[in-house]
């Protein structure tokens, strides 16, 4: 009996997956536990495996095809099985997925149901957009498992909308595109992790106050402490220990004493977490990925140095696990690598607040009545405003900036 191919669920927050490339066709011999396709959530590629062996009998979705996650993309059977006998041994979530097919078209126009059979759900992300957008959710068939209405409704009902406008309206101003060719110019649709990460930028902007306050903290404790990591023994592992890495905790410690700023903010509601979950930028070929250091607080230097490593290393490979992606209580994007001295970085909500880490410079400052020029590094922090206030910002960066200025008495806290 055929087998069916299910796009596996990747975390609770992923609702559905861009096929990116099926590595069989239809006809191929697969074994159980092989690579069958790659697919991307907002955050990561995955490689999905064969749940059987046999051959691929039938693709139901293409490359690029945006697929809600449990629903069935292919099947697997004897050779020379008939597509026929493969509809009727469907198993339930293969039937599920011609619902879903079936209700993907629908949702392009919005189908108005009674009140009183109003009980599929709506996920978070579906009503947050529909919300902001003023649009019924009523109104729509959902595509998700059991007919949940998920984000793609939404913004299939949204075109529609769109599309019912006067041209008048829609007429974009493109003559100068038009008069480009394709010598002067690279079209790049924005597809995948980069699409998504536009989508959240915008909103982040659009549904939160932000403020962005500037300083710098004393950095020769820094500069002294990693040159002498440079010069450890090797057996010690510490040689690859980085100025991000010590940052990294000095941070997760500093927030441990302010917990409005290791917090999230959602429905009105503002969640304080207890435990560091760290979240730090990569800059990877797909766009920019936010790993999580879970637990941040607890590890040490060097346990927190080759964690980090090992999630940089593995967002870059795309082959980062969904759940390592979830669940920051605060995020850090360093730029002084790339010589950026101060800039404001953009909230990641729900998270409240957000610390950007630029270069080390020489500052001025008055000692004892005489100037000396001392290095600093910047550091610049984005708070939401709607529940943080500048001064618990500002008294986070001055404990930051004490941590920074004593960082070997740091290690004996």
């Amino acid at each position: 009996m055929a087998s069916p191919v299910l796009m596996p669920k990747q975390g609770n927050s992923v609702e559905s997956c861009l096929i990116v490339e099926w590595k069989k066709r239809p006809g191929d011999r697969v074994e159980q536990g092989e690579i069958l396709l790659e697919v991307e959530t907002d955050k990561a590629v995955i490689e999905v495996e064969s749940p059987a062996s046999g051959t691929l009998l039938e693709i139901f979705y293409k490359e690029n095809d945006d697929v809600p996650v449990q629903t069935t993309i292919a099947m697997i059977g004897e050779a020379g099985e008939q597509v026929e006998k493969v509809s009727e041994a469907k198993s339930e979530p293969s039937q599920r997925m011609e619902q879903t097919s079936q209700s993907v078209s629908a949702a392009k126009e919005p189908v108005p149901v009674s009140r009183s059979s109003l009980k599929i759900g709506v996920s978070p992300r579906a009503r947050k957009l529909a919300e902001k957008e003023n649009l019924d959710t009523s109104s729509l068939r959902g595509s998700g498992p059991q007919g949940r209405i998920i984000e793609r409704d939404v913004l299939a009902a949204l075109e529609s909308r769109l599309a019912d406008l006067p041209a008048a309206t829609l007429e974009p101003n493109v003559s100068l595109i038009d008069s480009l060719t394709d010598d002067l110019v690279t079209v790049i649709p924005l597809t995948g992790i980069r699409k998504r990460i536009a989508k959240r930028m915008l909103e982040s902007l659009q549904t939160t106050a932000q403020l962005t306050l500037n300083s710098s903290a004393d950095a020769r404790e820094l500069l002294h402490y990693r040159a002498q990591l440079k010069k450890s023994p090797e057996a010690l592992g510490a040689r690859d220990i980085s100025i991000n890495d010590l940052m990294l905790f000095a941070i997760s410690r500093a927030l441990l004493q302010h917990p409005d700023l290791n917090a999230i903010f959602e429905n009105d509601t503002i969640y304080q977490y207890k435990a560091v979950n760290l979240g730090f930028a990569v800059d990877t070929s797909r766009g920019l990925l936010v790993p999580v250091i879970h637990g941040a607080q607890d590890l040490s230097l060097k346990a927190l140095s080759k964690k980090t490593k090992v999630l940089a290393s593995q967002a870059q490979d795309g082959k980062i696990a969904p759940d390592d992606l979830q669940g920051a209580s605060f995020t850090v994007t360093n730029l002084g690598a790339f010589g950026i001295d101060t800039f404001t970085p953009v909230l990641n909500p729900p998270q409240v607040a957000i610390l950007g880490v630029g270069g080390i410079n020489l500052k001025a400052v008055m000692v004892e009545g005489q100037v000396e020029h001392i290095p600093h590094i910047s550091l610049s922090l984005t708070i939401n405003h709607q529940v943080v206030d500048g001064a618990p910002g500002a008294r986070f960066l001055q404990t930051l900036s004490n941590h920074l200025a004593n960082l070997s008495n740091l290690f004996f806290l």
